[in-house]
């Protein structure tokens, strides 16, 4: 039986993309056989905003928690205490749960606490990256692209890639930077998102969300995830508010929550249509296919930066098992998923009238809507089921065991 332990930033019950692919990712292990468990990193507790139990159970999988750490106002100080941290406690959790493999998630703190728990314990350590913390950081304004703390994190990433014994990636266009920086591609794998099609299936509508948002007789554009600015839901505002007049009985749902709400409410607010659009903010996990049913299309209008051209999101997936037309931005995240024409419409990204004449000709020809949804819906059963997707681990970690060996 293999024996895991992934090294994670948050999990849930915080819900994101980031602790929802965890999640499937370990429960498609532990469907294997393999023995899986997790630790978070401090960070957890600053997403959840509360401190959490040293240990939780959660959908069968045991996750041991770090702890929060105290913040510092000197350049990585709070880095460095985190990854001591967390170090001890991946050590700690190593004795009670005997793991051969290491798996850290990104961000690279928790690579480099894996690779300094790693030099103790003896074992080999398999680093994920799912997207670059550095692009990240510049689209959250946190700091700017070419930036010193830009530099310094991007050379950190590559230092973890160096010290690690395999490592993951969430798309292609990941695997292509760092093989640029000189990390070898036979010690890259690919491992894109999935879909569980037990939880995302053709469902029926919510009707008590329809009426308490007021959706009756009205066609839906819907977008459901993290108000991050890179997701361009500004830019789809903007296009609502074009072709208002055209689509009179259009509205636009905005499901969910994140840093860009209160400048998305006042755009609404500024553009004339907040009687247009719908903010019902976070909804629980169990009732997203009910909302999903509630919408004609699923639009995802990523702005083009670093970010969106190198990865994959999790959402049209979602989409398209769930059996929905969408329409989305012309980047490299997007491509990697959407056939155009075929799985869903792209579009040019940052183009307000070229998204409104999109999504005008999706919700005025119903034949082209279920040609997409059809063909999304096989696409996805076909090639992104979570069994699919994480069926190459095994070999990662082989070679992981062989090279430590």
């Amino acid at each position: 039986m293999t024996r895991v332990l992934h090294v994670l930033d948050h999990s849930l019950p915080d819900h994101s993309g980031y602790s929802f692919r965890s999640e499937s990712i370990m429960l498609a292990q532990r469907a294997r056989g393999w023995h899986v468990a997790a630790v978070t990193s401090p960070k957890h507790e600053a997403s959840i905003k509360r401190d959490a139990p040293p240990i939780e159970d959660i959908g069968g999988i045991r996750y041991y928690r770090t702890g929060a750490t105290p913040a510092s106002r000197f350049p990585f100080v709070g880095e460095r205490v985190l990854i001591d941290a967390l170090t001890r406690r991946i050590a700690a959790v190593a004795a009670v749960e005997n793991p051969e493999i290491l798996h850290a998630h990104s961000p690279v703190l928790n690579a480099a606490a894996a690779i300094l728990a790693a030099r103790k314990l003896h074992v080999p350590v398999v680093y994920e990256i799912r997207a670059f913390w550095e692009d990240a950081a510049v689209d959250h304004r946190t700091y700017a692209e070419g930036s010193w703390k830009y530099r310094a994190t991007r050379a950190a990433e590559t230092w973890a890639c160096r010290h690690v014994d395999q490592i993951t990636v969430l798309c292609r266009g990941l695997e292509d930077d760092l093989a640029a920086r000189g990390i070898p591609r036979d010690r890259m794998t690919v491992i894109g998102n999935g879909i569980d099609l037990t939880r995302f299936t053709p469902s029926a509508p919510d009707e008590e969300y329809r009426l308490r948002w007021n959706l009756r007789g009205a066609r839906v554009a819907a977008f459901i995830g993290s108000f991050y600015r890179y997701e361009g839901l500004d830019l789809l505002l903007e296009a609502y508010a074009r072709i208002r007049p055209r689509l009179p009985d259009l509205k636009i749902l905005l499901v969910g929550g994140g840093e860009m709400e209160e400048e998305l409410r006042e755009r609404a607010r500024s553009l004339g249509i907040v009687d247009g659009v719908v903010f019902p903010g976070r909804i629980p996990q169990e009732r997203i296919p009910g909302v999903y049913a509630l919408a004609d299309v699923l639009v995802y209008p990523r702005y083009a930066m670093r970010l969106t051209e190198l990865v994959t999101p999790l959402k049209p997936l979602e989409a398209m098992a769930m059996g929905k037309a969408l329409l989305a931005s012309d980047v490299g995240g997007h491509r990697d998923l959407i056939q155009d024409g075929r799985t869903g419409i792209l579009f040019p990204p940052g183009d307000a009238a070229a998204l409104a004449e999109s999504l005008a000709r999706l919700l005025e020809d119903p034949d082209l809507r279920r040609k997409l949804e059809a063909s999304g819906r096989a696409w996805v059963s076909a090639e992104r089921t979570w069994a699919r997707t994480t069926e190459p681990y095994g070999e990662v970690y082989a070679r992981a065991l062989k090279r430590a060996g």
